[in-house]
């Protein structure tokens, strides 16, 4: 069965994340949490995914920036700005009466701590050692051709997407947020760098989840992962991350969503004497179906209004990349070694890559971590 569009983008894009985040804890300073004796790692702030960057952190001037300005410049209000701050990235200037326990206001000042600073020396350099690394692994002419696919339908694109996508929040139905259209973003007069390879994956992606939406009630994100592998026998909810790709907080947000609206349901293990199993009801079984057939209307639509050449040669530069969709037997897996000393080497390895990066407010990590 031929997997969707969003599927192939979905796993380049969180493989070249996790990859670049890797890189990037081996030069931060930082502090993480690693295993169940909550030993503290190093020092510094605590350790956030690339995202947060993309979306936010290069967008901060050394003087300050008005939290208006820095949602125009990242072309999201999903900025996390209070999780920074906490993380020792960020601090609030307010203007004289406004109280820093509300949520940041527009006015606002956001100014950047050293450990902004020097995150802003570091990650810049980071997208072009990761292509470098792809072109050594995949080759030349895989590389370009990714990039001369996904290059032309960024550029048509009628929205002027992040530079990665934006946090997801899936208590709260987890949609996209509202898009920012070209003719209508008013820039801020600084020039942007060309789109690096996850500018490209992220900004088709989020274009192609807008039109998705814009049909279903549920999310992309929820659909793609929870809701995929769910049937009417009951799959267990331990099993969910293994299934998905996605962490068990992701799951866990996702399952009480589709619990709330009548698509699943919770119920004893019916093969062990403890546990749970999740479950579709009918209303479920047809919103499952439904995601399918929207997918693949949506895939139908592009393909005529972007082309069939061009949706062919994405997925013709993609399916090498990515693989039978299973990270053991993917050319992506590769680059996924972690480090003796990566947090993520002292983690379970998935088996898959998420179907959708379930970019959370617990750091931005692309699966929920």
């Amino acid at each position: 069965m031929e997997r969707p569009l969003p599927t192939l983008l979905s796993q380049a894009l969180v493989a070249w994340t996790i990859e670049v985040d890797n890189e990037a804890e081996h030069r931060l300073q930082h502090q993480t949490t690693r295993g169940r004796e909550g030993r503290v790692e190093g020092k510094g702030p605590w350790l956030v995914s690339y995202p947060l960057w993309a979306n936010v952190l290069q967008y901060l001037e050394p003087e300050g920036t008005t939290v208006a300005d820095l949602r125009t410049r990242a072309r999201t209000s999903r900025l996390l700005l209070g999780g920074l701050r906490r993380w020792g990235y960020i601090r609030f200037e307010p203007p004289a009466g406004e109280d820093l326990k509300n949520p940041p206001q527009p006015a606002m000042i956001v100014r950047p701590t050293r450990h902004a600073r020097a995150a802003n020396e570091v990650w810049p350099t980071l997208p072009g050692l990761i292509e470098t690394r792809w072109r050594a692994r995949f080759g030349d002419p895989a590389v370009d051709a990714l990039l001369a696919a996904l290059g032309p339908i960024y550029d048509a694109l009628d929205i002027d997407p992040p530079d990665y996508l934006p946090v997801v929040i899936p208590t709260q139905t987890g949609r996209a947020d509202a898009p920012v259209l070209r003719a209508a973003s008013r820039g801020d007069g600084r020039a942007r760098a060309a789109p690096n390879l996850a500018t490209l994956l992220a900004g088709v992606l989020f274009a192609f989840t807008l039109d998705f939406e814009s049909v279903s009630r549920i999310a992309l994100a929820t659909s793609a992962n929870t809701l995929r592998v769910l049937d009417t026998d009951g799959v267990r909810i331990r099993d969910l991350p293994v299934l998905t790709g996605v962490s068990k907080e992701g799951n866990t947000m996702c399952s009480g969503w589709l619990q709330r609206h009548g698509c699943a349901e919770q119920a004893p293990d019916p093969n062990a004497a403890r546990g749970q199993v999740l479950r579709l009801t009918a209303k479920g079984r047809g919103a499952q179906a439904k995601y399918l057939r929207v997918l693949a209307a949506t895939e139908d639509d592009w393909r005529t209004s972007c082309g069939p050449s061009a949706i062919d040669a994405a997925r013709a530069a993609l399916e090498p990349l990515v693989g039978d969709g299973t990270l053991p037997a993917s050319p992506l897996a590769a680059g996924l070694e972690p480090r003796p000393d990566n947090w993520r080497a002292g983690v379970r390895r998935p088996v898959v890559l998420p179907h959708y990066p379930m970019v959370l407010h617990r750091g931005a990590y692309p699966d929920g971590s």
